[in-house]
């Protein structure tokens, strides 16, 4: 062999075993990585969990009544959502293979939305027990220690904790006097998490809700209006600048959640009832879809991964 083919052999070959190494680091990682969700295609609305890909579903809550927004601790090890298996909406706590369902709140008001926080100590979730409205409550992980960290008579919803813990994000409803729609215009605000220093984030057209952290604690993704009657996903800075519309699609778009490393976000897409769940490559844009099931599949979450000091 000559000297100029042996160094196109050898070149083939240290390219072939990189991308098999890559590919390898690629499967790992994609073997511990999850995604739980909604869906009612089992006639009413359940939490499944199904791998990266779109396999391997399992449903872990069965049960006749509706469950709904799961949340995973940052271990892999447990969810939080909320049901109405006892007439009320209250949030429950259930092990990642279906076992040991707990209810963690007893109220007459809904309490829903749990979101557990980054140490894995605290619950964030939406309650109206204060009957001004629908506001911010806190409460240890087994349901004790309940407090209130927002007071007053705007709606608010999908609250969600920085990689840090320090801060938190959530949608408040702002509504003008001559405003009559349904909607009115809900902009993301953030706190600190003992509820002060209350600023806001979003200041645009529409309804937006459904924010989330980065990984990194530098992006929040949330979905809203894009001006045309159609929900899209949308990233902003931490600091409520340099907005943009990911998505521009041609269908709904809305409840994104990012993957552990922040390069993907999984969220819900579809029109007229259908709806499925979908991932998307933040810097190329390029889209998966992962279930295919009449009906509704919707609230995803990807798995989390504990991230220091953000």
């Amino acid at each position: 062999m000559n000297t100029f083919n042996f160094l196109i052999f050898l070149l083939v070959f240290t390219s072939c075993k990189d991308n098999k190494k890559e590919n390898l680091n690629d499967d790992a990682l994609s073997s511990n990585q999850e995604i739980a969700f909604v869906t009612d295609r089992d006639g009413n609305s359940e939490i499944y969990i199904m791998d990266i890909n779109g396999e391997n579903l399992r449903n872990i809550t069965k049960n006749d009544s509706l469950d709904f927004s799961p949340s995973w601790t940052y271990d892999g090890q447990k969810l939080y959502f909320y049901s109405k298996r006892e007439g009320n909406a209250e949030i429950y706590s259930v092990n990642s293979d279906g076992t040991d369902i707990k209810r963690l709140t007893m109220h007459p008001s809904p309490d829903v939305l749990p979101e557990i926080s980054p140490d894995g100590n605290t619950i964030l979730f939406m309650s109206e027990r204060d009957s001004l409205s629908r506001n911010v409550y806190v409460m240890n992980k087994d349901g004790s220690n309940i407090n209130p960290l927002t007071q007053n008579k705007s709606y608010e919803e999908s609250p969600n904790w920085s990689p840090s813990g320090k801060e938190i994000i959530f949608t408040r409803q702002l509504r003008d006097s001559s405003d009559t729609s349904h909607n009115a215009n809900g902009e993301i605000h953030i706190m600190n998490s003992d509820g002060s220093n209350v600023r806001r984030l979003t200041n645009k057209v529409g309804y937006d809700s459904g924010a989330k952290f980065s990984p990194d604690g530098k992006q929040i993704a949330f979905y809203g209006s894009n001006g045309n009657n159609q929900w899209d996903l949308f990233i902003i800075d931490n600091d409520g600048t340099s907005l943009y519309n990911l998505t521009n699609d041609t269908i709904e778009c809305y409840s994104p959640d990012w993957s552990s490393d922040g390069k993907w976000l999984v969220y819900t897409a579809g029109s007229k009832g259908n709806y499925n769940i979908w991932k998307i490559n933040i810097k190329t844009k390029q889209r998966i879809q992962l279930t295919n099931t009449d009906g509704r599949n919707e609230s995803p979450v990807w798995k989390k991964k504990p991230a220091a000091n953000n």
